[in-house]
């Protein structure tokens, strides 16, 4: 073991790739808090999170003043301890969206530099259930994005290997929803999975009509269809619905997800390591799913989400949402729709600490401890 000498903080700014919309947002920028860790033996870890565009620098100014000097002298391999005294010390705003994603981007460094002091991949260090894991596209199925193109995306993810396909709903009218997903699962036939995703956009009522006007098309689940706090709306709506029921990326703590599994309120968990606190977490919670016979497929995070999913008898989905590409070297490799764990010591990915250095936003730029 060797204690935390040194701690550098940055900010990087990406632009999604498509225009990103949803029943209650549009996703107009990833602010990517970024986290390096070096140890007393010039061992280094980095680790990330994310927002979709806002509160970057709320995150920024809590890691430098709050979490990142605690770390001073700490051992990097008690991951554990570490993560329970930066909860605790940030007690007054745990648990919460702007805590959870700033221990995401201190513990996914922990873990990094774990892995990379082991010489071992993360899905191997973490358990190693299988060394792949299946894909489903979400770019090709936001709201604004009229049907034909929907169909046309999702023939071309079939043909490309992909497993299945997500498309938004919250049109105005549920036959609406209806028509856009009938004209995708006529296009794809019985056998490929279609998820949608409603992104907490509608209330108890509008959830259950919505859910049976898309009971005949054989859904892989219905994300997201109510506020994420409203845990008995979700419970209620898992009892009739004719589809899974899947919720997780607007959670912040394993608590939240112990009440869902707890009221049998989902059936697919997507728990998000950048929005949980980290891999730490995210662990706890996908081995309690695992624990009551539930699936995890996590949202977002491909790149760091493939080598978790590959780690856990349950993890059942990457999301495919390309992301870290123009701060990265060689991406996530995808073998006929199949996402392949990275077998690099770390957490899989490949950063591209010059393309990183040229784009930090200076300002959120933070040096902590030793030589600096």
């Amino acid at each position: 073991m060797a204690r935390i000498v040194r701690i550098q903080l940055q900010m990087v700014d990406l632009a999604p790739k498509v225009k990103r919309t949803d029943a209650i947002q549009s996703f107009v920028s990833q602010e990517t808090p970024i986290v390096t860790i070096t140890d007393a033996d010039g061992a280094v870890g980095m680790g990330y999170s994310y927002t979709i565009g806002t509160g970057g620098s709320s995150i920024m100014r809590l890691l430098a003043d709050h979490l990142a000097p605690r770390l001073l002298g700490r051992e990097a391999e008690e991951v554990e301890a570490i993560w329970t005294d930066l909860e605790f010390h940030t007690h007054a705003t745990t648990v919460g969206a702007m805590t959870s994603i700033a221990l995401a981007a201190v513990d996914t460094a922990l873990w990094d530099l774990r892995c990379r002091r082991a010489g071992l991949p993360l899905w191997r260090l973490a358990g190693g259930a299988k060394s792949e894991a299946p894909c489903y596209t979400t770019e090709g199925g936001w709201l604004h994005i009229p049907t034909q193109a929907l169909v046309e995306d999702a023939i071309a993810a079939k043909e490309a290997g992909f497993k299945g396909s997500k498309v938004k709903v919250g049109k105005p009218s549920a036959a609406e929803d209806a028509a856009r997903i009938g004209a995708i699962r006529d296009a794809v036939g019985p056998s490929q999975e279609i998820m949608v995703d409603a992104n907490q956009g509608f209330l108890r009522d509008a959830a259950r009509r919505r859910a049976n006007a898309l009971a005949e098309f054989d859904l892989g689940w219905l994300e997201e269809p109510m506020a994420a706090d409203d845990v008995e709306g979700h419970a209620e709506l898992a009892r009739i619905a004719p589809m899974p029921i899947a919720v997780g990326e607007s959670l912040y703590s394993i608590r939240h997800f112990a009440d869902y599994v707890a009221r049998g309120a989902a059936s697919v968990i997507q728990v998000d390591a950048g929005r949980i606190g980290g891999i730490t977490p995210w662990l706890k919670v996908a081995h309690m799913a695992e624990c009551h016979g539930l699936a995890v497929a996590p949202h977002f995070l491909m790149e760091l989400h493939a080598s978790l999913v590959c780690a856990v008898r349950n993890g059942m989905w990457v999301e495919y949402i390309p992301q870290l590409d123009e701060i990265t070297g060689q991406g996530l490799t995808i073998s006929n729709g199949m996402a392949q764990a990275p077998e690099a010591p770390g957490i899989g990915i490949d950063w591209d600490i010059a393309e990183i250095d040229r784009r930090a936003v200076s300002e959120f730029t933070t040096h902590i401890g030793e030589g600096v």
